[in-house]
């Protein structure tokens, strides 16, 4: 393996006032459609724009694509406490602290810890808030204990009295589905399905892997139909996916951490794919993120750094791929990682990923992209410039032009500006 210590385009130097476009908000998808596969699709296709319904999605994708989704679910992150003088107090959970693996901590038992951004913390002057609630289990006392700082959050510490329920449980029962903040509206019973794919398996978001939301089980039929192989693989979404970039370039920005989960088998199936030339095409930008972190965590290996046995143990910087230009195949990028799965006798690779997409990056895994319209002004945004390069303009002026619905709840994008045959 070689590499060389070059940067081609420093993102750190990237001024975000470039990435920035008129989003009315009449615009905005504030609900779901009725059915879910019944959006809008923009084909971008070697610089050609155009639209489909999304249900023949399958008969746009190259032959022989193999498609990888998140099958993160998105949990009721948001409890809601009222203090002593009657002023409400809302605390959002963002990942957990301790225990800190997301299974463990949502089958434990009082008390548990996370990290939280409070709303209302300015009025919470005791520190602890208490709730009484009546669970399937019982009536149960819960109480919400201020740490510490936490970053640019808290540490909040939960115990539970009165029901032997697992924090999981309790969050499901005494918690709400945190909705993006541009909806500007409470949730409804609606958005308790329609917030989640309907592959949606292990919980740990706060927020939904939305690109997904398109998916319905006749388009899977259709895709099997079409010979489309699926992947799962979980990241986690954060809140920090609507963090607005506040700095005037990308230097200033921090990039939140979000956790991620991929077996062993999806990990070789994948070097199948990249032996046998098979396009990959994730679905969402965040089925992508946890891609091309697989690719610098299979360099890091390469290079000699030990991995840890401890989880988790992938652990990828926001500005890791920009220092070093490697010319490590993407293949020998995954077989380092499976190497050392097998030797630590793991079946899944857990870990960390900060890594910021942005333009002048080059994609190692990814052929494509399936994905909504972000945010003026977002990293979701940048993403789309790294992959389209200044296309991103006239795809988005299209969809505004042609009546798209934007963000999550939104239309969908197929993205496709390479060929499955690139180097």
């Amino acid at each position: 393996m070689e590499y060389s210590e070059t940067v081609p385009t420093p993102p750190q130097s990237i001024r975000i006032e470039e990435f920035d476009y008129t989003l009315p908000e009449a615009r905005i998808a504030s609900f779901p459609l009725e059915q879910r596969d019944a959006s809008r699709l923009l084909l971008y296709r070697a610089g050609l724009i155009s639209h489909s319904p999304f249900q023949r999605l399958p008969d746009y994708l190259p032959a022989g694509a193999t498609l990888i989704f998140n099958d993160t679910r998105v949990i009721h992150a948001r409890l809601r406490f009222e203090l002593a003088g009657g002023a409400p107090l809302e605390i959002l959970c963002l990942e957990p602290l301790a225990p800190a693996e997301h299974q463990q901590n949502f089958s434990h038992s009082s008390p548990v810890r996370w990290k939280c951004l409070v709303g209302g913390n300015r009025k919470w002057k005791s520190g602890v808030v208490e709730r009484a609630l009546l669970s399937s289990n019982g009536p149960l006392l819960l109480r919400a204990r201020r740490i510490g700082k936490e970053g640019d959050a808290f540490a909040i510490e939960f115990e539970w009295e009165g029901s032997a329920l697992a924090f999981g449980e309790l969050l499901a029962q005494a918690g709400i589905i945190p909705l993006p903040p541009y909806l500007k509206r409470e949730h409804t019973a609606a958005d308790e399905l329609r917030y989640q794919t309907v592959y949606a398996r292990e919980q740990g978001s706060v927020a939904a892997p939305t690109a997904g939301l398109h998916f319905t089980e006749a388009v899977f039929r259709s895709l099997e139909e079409q010979g489309i192989q699926r992947l799962f693989t979980t990241l986690h979404v954060g809140a920090g996916t609507f963090k607005p970039v506040k700095s005037a370039t990308m230097a200033g920005h921090y990039m939140h951490e979000e956790h991620i989960y991929i077996r062993c088998t999806v990990i070789e199936q994948l070097l199948e794919c990249l032996e046998a030339g098979r396009p990959i095409i994730p679905v969402g930008t965040t089925s992508l993120r946890l891609l091309e972190s697989l690719y610098w965590h299979g360099a890091s290996l390469s290079r000699g750094k030990t991995a840890s046995s401890s989880t988790p143990y992938c652990r990828i910087g926001q500005w890791e791929p920009y220092g070093t230009e490697m010319k490590l195949s993407a293949a020998q990028a995954l077989a380092a990682i499976l190497e050392s799965l097998h030797s630590q006798g793991k079946k899944e690779l857990e870990g960390q990923t900060q890594l910021i997409i942005a333009p002048g990056y080059t994609f190692r895994l990814a052929n494509g992209l399936i994905t909504n319209f972000h945010q003026p002004r977002s990293t979701l945004l940048l993403i789309i410039a790294a992959m389209v390069g200044d296309d991103w303009r006239r795809i988005y002026q299209y969809a505004l032009d042609n009546g798209f619905r934007f963000l999550s709840y939104g239309d969908s994008s197929l993205l496709l500006p390479f060929s499955p045959d690139r180097a």
